[in-house]
């Protein structure tokens, strides 16, 4: 299979990483996830139950896949919640800044989430995540939460940043996915700023696939490329279990360490919950 083609399944598994958008309801996660994907935004709220997004790159030669998880601000499936955790790469944590319990949950959030690491030994250190204080186009006497608290708690902690956002008026939304990639050692080309946003159906991704150049003969063809995929749909539960274990097993490879507890193990206790998740 020549390294040039851009389809799902040509992006080698070490090119494959999981964002989970976390935070509670109308703090503006699936309008952060609207604008990295589309540069869209939209005035109306709907509440999100769980969105699944894909977004494939061709980047220096290679393909990379990023699936984004767009969570619930509320959580009637306790399981469904810590398998987010678990087979999450990269978290953005995101609260508004006109509500201080919006706040004080991201920081209960960042916690469970290592505890959930921990607890199933995916990791030997913290995942990279990133803190988005959004509508920080808000008026200063509808603020609750001082940018200088914020700031002064990640500086305390490791592998997180933290940046202050406004999805509605496009405010450092490129630079929060920036500092993320960055934090997380992915290319910076993934950033928007930094890629071709194409669609499926446009010349260069579908040259892009079929191994062959756009551009005119002796031209190097080596803009990135970036395409949302119209019809991704999340994967099982079963599979993100197997996913997790498969991801725990190479952290162990890695490390060279003992035989670690499986993660369905792990999550025996909430098989049942699994199913009723499922089904819905």
């Amino acid at each position: 299979m020549s390294s040039h083609l851009v389809d799902e399944c040509a992006a080698p598994p070490k090119n494959c990483f999981r964002l989970v958008v976390l935070g509670t309801a109308r703090v503006g996660k699936t309008a952060i996830v609207s604008r990295f994907l589309f540069n869209q935004y939209d005035d109306q709220y709907t509440p999100t139950i769980e969105d699944f997004h894909r977004k494939m790159y061709r980047i220096r030669g290679e393909v990379y896949r990023l699936d984004i998880l767009d969570t619930s601000g509320v959580h009637p499936f306790p399981a469904m919640r810590r398998l987010s955790f678990l087979t999450g790469d990269l978290f953005i944590l995101v609260y508004s800044v006109d509500n201080y319990e919006s706040y004080m949950e991201v920081m209960r959030l960042r916690e469970q989430i290592l505890e959930s690491k921990a607890s199933c030994k995916t990791r030997t250190a913290a995942p990279p995540m990133i803190i988005a204080g959004n509508k920080a186009d808000r008026p200063e006497t509808e603020r609750e939460v001082l940018y200088d608290e914020v700031a002064k708690w990640v500086s305390t902690v490791k592998k997180c940043a933290f940046l202050e956002t406004s999805a509605k008026k496009n405010g450092n939304i490129n630079e929060l996915f920036q500092t993320l990639f960055e934090l997380a050692k992915l290319p910076p080309e993934m950033s928007p700023s930094l890629h071709r946003r194409v669609s499926i159906g446009d010349q260069a991704w579908e040259a892009a696939k079929k191994g062959i150049s756009f551009y005119p003969r002796g031209k190097q063809d080596d803009n990135p490329l970036g395409v949302v995929s119209p019809h991704a749909r999340r994967p099982s539960l079963r599979s993100d279990l197997i996913e997790a274990e498969a991801k725990a097993e190479q952290e162990q490879r890695r490390a060279e360490k003992p035989s670690i507890p499986k993660i369905s193990s792990a999550l025996s206790p909430y098989r049942s919950q699994y199913r009723s998740c499922t089904c819905q």
